[in-house]
């Protein structure tokens, strides 16, 4: 590459991270050049635990060390997957006042979202350690950067609890540009609610399917025409021997306005009573109640999909919940021991998106510790 071309390309760099960050800190770096430049050091934190998830900014952070020709140092704070409590450092980075100052906006937005997705994917497969869970989220992101984020710090948060708790955790997500996060090379769905109304039936559809992917699993939606319970068993009625040998799962996404066939809150109660006797007494809220047994996908749901499935002879068939499978969903499921084998999670990633800010102090400067007021605690302690 001749030297225009270098030129160019660091041209283009430079502006597009001008256009990106905040304007005050393009002015910052226009002071500081005129006024003399100084050695700082700055501190990320956050204001909430987390689980750390470093990666992805600390790749950009090092991709525009080698782009500028700097030589700023990036010292993270912990390993990757690593509990973070609030106000801790996260990372440490040092060099060039004029170097870093216009990076800062880039790379809060590369930290804080991931780190909050990852402790909210481990808290869902702590809470549920023997089901699989599956990244949907894609389609919830606010473009393809964020979906990268969701896709890694899922794959982060879910081996932190497979280490601690044993847990199955994320065996995918829902598409091919981050399914490495989870050692796959292709995403994993089989069909959206649009199928089915395409194919005018449930049962059609999964014929349509098994024609079109011949010896792959199929996972069915079962909630479109609100004949949960008649379409389940009619599909595998319609294909025994893959539901023999486990090949079909029956995804249970019945939206929070009705129950599913078959049920209303009398039988929702009995059929707790029958598998979690002690279950109803443990919910603390109206929401915790309407997760055990209120409308959508209950505990009360599962359970009845799950009975039904059986008494029929489809004990080898999977049931795949999703709809509002937050932590705190996750955690009640798992305290009633809801026969759940996948889980399919999306929205709830980054859960509540004002926790997801991460933030950046300096706290040297040439080598002489200053912070402002009040946030001595990012100080770097003596060894």
């Amino acid at each position: 590459m001749n030297q225009q071309s270098i030129k160019t390309g660091l041209t283009a760099v430079d502006q597009s991270i001008s256009d990106h960050t905040d304007q005050y800190f393009n002015k910052t770096k226009k002071v500081v050049r005129e006024f003399g430049d100084k050695t700082v050091t700055y501190a990320v934190f956050m204001r909430r635990p987390v689980i750390f998830c470093p990666r992805l900014v600390v790749e950009w952070l090092e991709e525009i060390n080698r782009l500028r020709g700097y030589t700023f140092q990036v010292e993270p704070c912990f390993e990757e997957g690593d509990w973070v409590g609030a106000g801790e450092p996260l990372i440490y980075i040092t060099g060039s006042f004029i170097d870093l100052v216009d990076l800062e906006t880039l790379y809060l937005q590369k930290l804080g979202s991931a780190c909050v997705a990852a402790y909210n994917a481990y808290l869902m497969c702590g809470h549920l350690p023997n089901a699989s869970f599956l990244a949907m989220d894609a389609r919830h992101c606010a473009g393809s950067e964020m979906a990268e984020m969701m896709a890694y710090a899922a794959s982060v948060g879910s081996k932190a609890a497979k280490n601690e708790h044993g847990a199955i955790g994320f065996i995918g997500n829902a598409n091919d540009s981050t399914a490495h996060y989870f050692g796959n090379t292709k995403g994993l769905g089989t069909m959206p609610h649009a199928l089915i109304g395409y194919a005018g039936s449930t049962l059609r559809a999964a014929e349509m399917f098994i024609e079109s992917f011949p010896g792959e699993p199929i996972t069915v939606l079962v909630d479109y025409f609100g004949k949960e319970i008649t379409d389940a068993l009619a599909v595998c009625r319609r294909f025994p021997e893959m539901a023999a040998d486990g090949l079909i799962s029956i995804r249970m996404d019945t939206h929070g306005g009705r129950f599913i066939e078959g049920l209303d809150p009398a039988g929702s109660y009995a059929v707790v009573e029958r598998y979690m006797p002690k279950g109803i007494r443990q919910y603390r809220s109206e929401e915790e109640l309407k997760w055990i047994v209120g409308t959508g996908v209950s505990a009360a749901a599962i359970y009845r999909m799950r009975e039904c499935l059986d008494e029929a002879g489809f004990d080898k068939v999977r049931i795949v919940a999703s709809s509002g499978f937050s932590a705190e969903k996750c955690r009640i499921m798992g305290s009633l021991n809801v026969p759940i084998d996948v889980i399919g999670t999306g929205s709830y990633l980054p859960s509540s998106w004002t926790e997801t800010y991460a933030t950046a102090d300096i706290i040297a400067y040439d080598g002489e510790p200053s912070v402002k007021l009040g946030r001595e605690f990012l100080l770097k302690k003596e060894k």
